[in-house]
């Protein structure tokens, strides 16, 4: 039962995140200051692939070569137990 209660929990939250992406953006396009940016990045297995126009993009990189390396990381690290 309670993993029940925490499926709809989780499922909640997610509605109302994106109800709130939703409420900010209508926000931000109603103030007509908006500057439009965007920046992400896939992980491919260990390989990153990194893509936007912020300036935040070279540490979203360099988190997704730490992510990589900790990847590989743990799988030698099982892979000799």
């Amino acid at each position: 039962m309670k993993g029940g209660l925490l499926i709809i929990a989780g499922i909640a939250m997610i509605f109302i995140g994106f109800f709130l992406v939703f409420i900010g953006t209508l926000m931000t396009a109603a103030s007509g200051e908006a500057e439009v940016e965007s920046g992400g990045v896939i992980m491919i297995g260990p390989i990153p692939i990194v893509f936007g126009t912020q300036r935040g993009v070279t540490l979203a990189m360099i988190l997704a070569i730490i992510l990589m390396l900790l990847w590989i990381f743990t799988a030698l690290l099982n892979r000799r137990v």
